[in-house]
């Protein structure tokens, strides 16, 4: 990995060596992140003066820093209790038969929904008809200029369209996702255009899309929104089964590699999910959504910008503790989602 490439880097970098109390002088500090822009390994690091190291940690620190608050913490929501005590700002639990609400906390709240937008990806994409053999090629213009997110796809990769939507669908791999929708009739705009045009015939008035991959905090929407597409999404046997499946190996060049699926609850025997999509950007904080059943009821469920890497599945265990537990007299207020 290359260290310190830019001039604002290596300022930052000497901040923090005279913040830590460096008598280099400034030749020297900027000789040192020269030597250090020449070193690739760890190890090579590792070798360097103490005090540069502890300087590379601060910057690394900063450029890394996930300390930003998500939209839902500016605007107050995880401020709301609620009787499960749960770590998400938004969450909304929906009977998938009766459209019954069975819980809700914030639902009507409008948020970014990071990778959450890739379900709305995937609709498009079968209900558009397109082959799933044919080949679909990543490129630069699937390369995240957002979040400068990584990728396993490297630019070049050929993949059967089918493929493509089990990563994106599964893995949450944002390539896959984008270069569905370049390929698709009219390019990326058209297709960012029906995701839209679908969202409105489904009613969700909440909803906008600039983009498939969920990597923008533009693509924004709420939980009742949400339940409504995951109903919608249940209906096709393809998207529960690439939603729901655990791990998928794909050939990449000469390897076979590994894709696994976001959501570990997919592997638990406690769940019996259809279908479920997790997301995450800074600002729309750890999202989830799931259809599954448990006590004798089909049961949709949102959770949006909880706190904490494992809170939303945190949240999802107290929601099924709490619907198991009190099946024979939990009562679903007089609300109704919309449909």
């Amino acid at each position: 990995m290359k260290t310190f490439a830019t001039l604002s880097t290596r300022t930052a970098l000497l901040a923090a060596l005279l913040s830590a109390g460096c008598a280099w002088p400034v030749s020297g500090a900027f000789a040192a992140t020269a030597s250090v822009e020449k070193q690739s390994s760890k190890s090579s690091v590792r070798k360097a003066k103490p005090a540069l190291r502890s300087a590379h940690k601060q910057v690394v620190l900063a450029v890394n820093d996930t300390s930003k608050p998500s939209f839902g913490q500016l605007y107050g929501l995880h401020k709301v209790d609620d009787p499960l005590a749960l770590k998400s700002s938004v969450a909304l639990v929906v009977d998938q038969d009766t459209n019954e609400v069975l819980f809700s906390k914030n639902s009507q709240a409008v948020l970014p929904i990071a990778s959450i937008t890739k379900l709305m990806t995937a609709l498009v994409v079968v209900e558009a008809g397109q082959s799933l053999d044919e080949r679909v090629a990543v490129t630069d213009e699937d390369i995240d200029s957002e979040k400068n997110t990584r990728s396993r796809l490297a630019v070049g990769t050929s993949l059967p369209r089918g493929e493509m939507l089990h990563l994106a669908l599964m893995s949450s791999e944002n390539r896959a996702a984008n270069a569905l929708g370049r390929n698709y009739p009219g390019g990326l705009s058209a297709f960012v255009t029906a995701m839209n045009l679908k969202a409105q015939s489904l009613g969700m008035h909440d909803t906008h899309y600039v983009e498939p991959t969920g990597l923008s905090s533009r693509n924004q929407s709420s939980a009742q929104d949400l339940a409504m597409l995951v109903k919608v999404a249940h209906e096709y046997p393809l998207l529960r089964e690439l939603t729901t499946s655990r791990e998928h190996q794909v050939a990449l060049g000469r390897r076979q590699v590994q894709f696994h699926n976001t959501n570990g609850l997919v592997g638990s025997p406690a769940w019996d999910i259809g279908l479920q999509k997790t997301g995450y950007i800074t600002e729309a904080g750890r999202c989830l959504v799931m259809q599954a059943r448990m006590a004798g009821r089909k049961l949709i469920m949102v959770f949006l910008d909880s706190t904490g890497k494992y809170s939303r599945i945190g949240d999802a265990e107290r929601v099924r503790k709490w619907i198991n537990t009190n099946a024979a007299t939990i009562v679903a207020p007089v609300t109704k989602l919309s449909s």
